[in-house]
């Protein structure tokens, strides 16, 4: 079966060359550039606009949420910030009360009660509405900022032709399996090198949803579209961070990157969550290509040759890994030169992402190699096929009884909240499973810290002054230190 032998080595080779090509010349654009006028704006100006959180939570678990308040409550951003907590319709509303009480003594926030599940997208936009800040930063309920993060990304959106600007993303669950060591890799990777070389064009093709920061005057004009996409006539609810990203670049802002605004989000730890994120993810980047190609003329040649590496070098992988198995197959014979080119292109990527990130751990990124070819290529090919479904795949709507009509409710700072509860603040009812990232997540001063476990997941503190069943309760200092890059 010479054929079979033919096409399998053609394929593999093309690609080889391809990727070569691209990952060559995306290493060297995603060299940090040298820009001392940022630095000198710093220092030279303060600049203050008031900034909108906006965290959007669906059946969120409270500890997680919880600890991604902590980190927006503990921001050392200078200027007016405000933070919308929106609960879009959660079936255990009852459960993250609690955590909402914590906060709402803090005229900072304000919390949104969706009566229906509506979306992400849309519970977004309910907040951006309801908001009046100069610029937005939207932030996943499962995700943990660096003291410093709004204070970087303000600095970054100074000029006024920047729409929106990303921080590099981290997986906090990292030590928990395989898997997730697996994905902060990759996260370090996707990040590190392909954001950042996009960004040395002011087009970063998508500010990821954990952490992205826009401005308001760019949301004004593109909100509309945002809230009203459609693919083959039906709405499309997932893919809102790239498909936000894609209509700035069309209205001629650019999008940026900013690598030591440090955000930390827990990721999937086992494989079936993960695939199903993948999924959604995949169909999400179809979709989006298909509009990203009408920019492609007015952006830099390199961004056109990111769109071809990122989507062609996967179908020339995909075409010399079933030429292979079908040589091995019917043939018998050993695909030799397939298998050695695959080997060695994923050793020399491995290796320089080694290097680049100074940490060997990445030399074990190869196993991302096989999980690519055996799963993740045959999950583009079924996402290509099925890009009308607009499934989230993740968590599950429950069914809540509202009354028609039921308004959204705003729960402003202080409202429900009596003098004695207000020590209610100092728990943080959170689990602290990462010790090692901990210390990177806290810097610049002391502060006091109450840790409280909890026996279940809710708690019966009330405003009557009953106290939650403890396990066991913990008060101390920590000293924050900065965190590492």
């Amino acid at each position: 079966m010479d054929l079979l032998a033919t096409t399998s080595a053609a394929a593999v080779s093309s690609y080889a060359l391809l990727s070569t090509i691209y990952k060559s010349v995306q290493a060297l654009y995603a060299q940090p550039a040298i820009n001392s006028s940022l630095d000198n704006l710093g220092q030279a100006e303060v600049v203050v606009p008031a900034v909108d959180v906006i965290v959007p939570c669906f059946n969120e678990n409270p500890n997680t949420l919880a600890e991604c308040l902590e980190s927006i409550a503990s921001q050392d951003y200078a200027g007016k910030m405000q933070v919308y907590v929106v609960d879009d319709g959660s079936a255990n509303r009852d459960v993250v009360a609690p955590v909402h009480r914590i906060y709402a003594s803090d005229p900072r926030f304000s919390f949104i009660l969706l009566a229906n599940n509506v979306g992400k997208r849309k519970a977004q936009i309910a907040a951006i509405r309801s908001s009046s800040g100069d610029l937005v930063l939207n932030v996943d309920s499962d995700t943990i900022l660096a003291a410093d993060v709004v204070t970087k990304l303000v600095l970054k959106m100074h000029d006024p032709g920047i729409g929106a600007a990303m921080g590099q993303l981290i997986a906090s669950n990292r030590n928990q399996t395989w898997l997730t060591r697996l994905i902060d890799m990759e996260y370090w990777l996707a990040c590190n090198e392909e954001r950042a070389a996009q960004a040395r064009f002011g087009a970063v093709m998508c500010c990821c949803g954990p952490c992205a920061m826009y401005r308001r005057s760019a949301l004004a004009l593109l909100l509309d579209q945002y809230e009203a996409q459609f693919f083959r006539g039906k709405p499309s609810d997932f893919g809102e961070d790239r498909h936000l990203t894609i209509l700035m670049l069309k209205a001629g802002f650019r999008t940026e990157y900013v690598p030591d605004a440090i955000a930390a989000t827990v990721v999937p730890h086992s494989l079936r969550p993960y695939l199903r994120q993948q999924l959604r993810w995949a169909r999400s980047t179809f979709r989006d290509t298909f509009l990203a190609w009408r920019l492609l003329p007015e952006l830099d040649g390199y961004l056109t040759l990111d769109v071809i590496g990122q989507n062609l070098g996967p179908l020339l992988l995909a075409i010399s890994s079933l030429a292979a198995l079908a040589q091995l197959l019917i043939d018998g014979s050993i695909p030799w030169w397939t298998g050695l080119t695959i080997a060695a292109m994923t050793t020399v990527r491995c290796c320089v992402a080694a290097l680049r990130a100074r940490e060997l751990r990445f030399i074990g990124f190869s196993l991302h190699t096989p999980i690519n070819i055996c799963l993740l290529l045959p999950l583009k090919a079924y996402a290509l096929c099925t890009l009308s479904n607009s499934d989230w795949l993740s968590r599950k709507v429950t069914d809540m009884p509202t009354e028609e009509g039921k308004q959204p409710v705003i729960l402003h700072p202080n409202a429900g909240r009596s003098p004695a509860s207000v020590g209610g603040r100092l728990l943080l009812f959170v689990r602290r499973r990462y010790r090692s990232l901990h210390r990177a997540w806290r810097r610049r001063r002391v502060f006091p810290v109450a840790i409280v476990r909890l026996s279940t997941n809710k708690w019966s503190a009330d405003d009557s002054g009953r106290k939650p069943s403890v396990i066991r309760a913990r008060v101390g200092c920590r000293r924050p230190v900065a965190p590492r890059h």
